[in-house]
């Protein structure tokens, strides 16, 4: 048993206090690698991903059963982080109506919105309601940045089947969404 399970099995009033300090690195890098694939010009920076994560999932007060358990909480909570940030960006009242200009001395060019990640996750939620595993697999993989080992080492299932898993959802999800956008 390694030290996450081990201080998440043993409940107790300062359980989040010990348990920030191990998990912290690993947040980060896993909210770096999902946020380095955000469009240019975000204001939400890995860190502050990774706090307000850590806030959400301290403030519900979840009983994880495992590492596993804990870190699909964790890529919930980014995900939905992530999806609340470029809902508020689009809306009216944020400039959601106005497109974006990159200023070059030469070029202006008008940059398209980027509605894809509002897309995926109507998709994934769709996906959730058919399969379970499937869905969770590409939390982990797209917004915790986890691999395919890690992903199926967390889910508790062979790389192997992550492999097969991920390959299935990806195809899911591109035909969804463009069934969507027509």
């Amino acid at each position: 048993m390694n030290e996450v399970t081990r201080i998440l099995n043993d409940v107790g009033e300062n359980t989040a206090d010990r348990l920030l300090p191990i998990v912290y690195d690993e947040l980060r890098r896993l909210a770096a690698d999902r946020m380095s694939a955000e469009k240019p010009g975000q204001t939400l920076t890995p860190t502050g991903l990774v706090h307000e994560a850590w806030l959400r999932l301290v403030d519900a007060e979840a009983d994880w059963d495992s590492r596993g358990h804990f870190f699909g909480a964790a890529a919930e909570a980014m995900r939905r982080i992530l999806i609340d940030n470029a809902r508020r960006k689009q809306a009216v009242k944020h400039g959601g109506d106005r497109h974006r200009a990159q200023l070059d001395l030469e070029l202006i060019e008008v940059a398209a919105p980027d509605g894809r990640l509002l897309d995926l996750d109507a998709a994934l939620t769709r996906f959730g309601e058919i399969d379970k595993t499937k869905a969770e697999l590409v939390k982990l993989r797209y917004f915790a940045g986890c691999s395919i080992k890690d992903a199926a080492e967390l889910l508790g299932i062979s790389t192997a089947t992550a492999d097969r898993y991920w390959a299935y959802s990806r195809a899911w999800l591109q035909t969804e969404m463009n069934a969507q956008a027509r």
